[in-house]
């Protein structure tokens, strides 16, 4: 039998990546997908991709009659859902929003959520009821980053530098996310101070325990539309090839999760659900570079996955997606 899904907030970018990959998911039957803004309409007339490959329709109604429920909402949004709504505790949810991901914010009532990064969480997932879908600049930054902590090698401030498509700010307009304004164009914003520390700050310490050096983390807007690309550094005792070692072991049993001896970039991983990972060795700095796709390996991707994991299904089922190449 086919896992039943729902989706609320079916019109933005989120949702359009969740109706992509669960319409050719060989184990899952959308069961609605709910748009107040767009009730009655054609998918295939908001997200136009889709066109011959579904002929649902958006829907301003919640069943029950389902197993798993995706909110792909805005910030703040996902808690007033569940606070407004009367779930079935037997529908898990995953919940793409940063409502849930904190430990001081991770429950709702009866329902607790686990943070879902795979490649921390993996065990805890695959038996959780509910999970706090992961940020994207937070997974890209924490997949550089995990396997040190795994042995407790942040000894000293980590420097961040990192560029997100336009995507990431979501669908709703503003004045960087205009076209005029955002081609041919580059900027830095919440520098230092960025919402996604704090999960990537929890995640560390889960690993290593209290992390006491500061991580420099500097945003910044890309002029392209998905992908993220994040350029850190630290000091580090390790060569190059222990380096590489610790790596490759930490993320062999990881199937989106690679770590390339070769340079990097954006297009080997738009719109997969791969993360990829270059290391170097310049003097005593160990240089890190993570690359993934925001909407997918840090957003609907890897909530897909998470749902995978949580219903016992093969891991990359419905996930094996074509980079862009060129």
């Amino acid at each position: 039998m086919k896992i039943k899904a729902g989706i609320i907030g079916g019109a933005g970018y989120t949702g359009g990546e969740m109706l992509r990959i669960l319409v050719n998911h060989p184990q899952v039957e959308i069961a609605f997908v709910n748009s107040s803004s767009n009730a009655g309409n054609l998918i295939s007339d908001v997200h136009t991709d889709l066109f011959g490959d579904t002929d649902l329709k958006f829907t301003d109604q919640i069943s029950q009659d389902i197993d798993v429920l995706f909110l792909c909402v805005g910030h703040g949004d996902a808690k007033k859902f569940l606070e407004a709504n009367q779930i079935n505790e037997k529908v898990k949810i995953i919940d793409l929003s940063q409502d849930f991901r904190l430990a001081q914010n991770s429950q709702l009532a009866t329902r607790n959520f686990v943070y879902g990064l795979p490649e921390l969480n993996k065990k805890k997932i695959q038996s959780a009821q509910n999970i706090a879908n992961p940020g994207c600049f937070a997974t890209c930054i924490q997949m550089g980053l995990l396997p040190l902590a795994a042995k407790g090698l942040l000894k000293s401030e980590v420097h961040i530098n990192a560029t997100t498509g336009s995507t990431g700010a979501g669908q709703s307009l503003s004045k960087t996310s205009h076209f005029s304004w955002r081609n041919n164009n580059l900027s830095i914003y919440k520098a230092f101070e960025h919402q996604h520390l704090n999960e990537i700050g929890e995640s560390l310490a889960q690993l290593q325990g209290e992390v006491k050096e500061a991580l420099n983390f500097i945003p910044q807007r890309g002029d392209f539309t998905r992908g993220i690309l994040a350029a850190m550094y630290i000091e580090s005792d390790l060569t190059e090839e222990a380096a590489y070692e610790l790596y490759e072991s930490y993320y062999a049993s990881h199937p989106f999760t690679h770590v390339s001896r070769k340079n990097i970039d954006l297009k080997q991983v738009v719109n997969t659900n791969k993360c990829l990972i270059h290391l170097e060795k310049h003097g005593n700095k160990l240089f890190i570079i993570s690359i993934i796709d925001n909407l997918l390996k840090g957003a609907s991707g890897q909530a897909v996955q998470n749902m995978n994991l949580m219903f016992g299904l093969e891991e990359t089922a419905g996930l094996k997606l074509k980079a862009i190449g060129f």
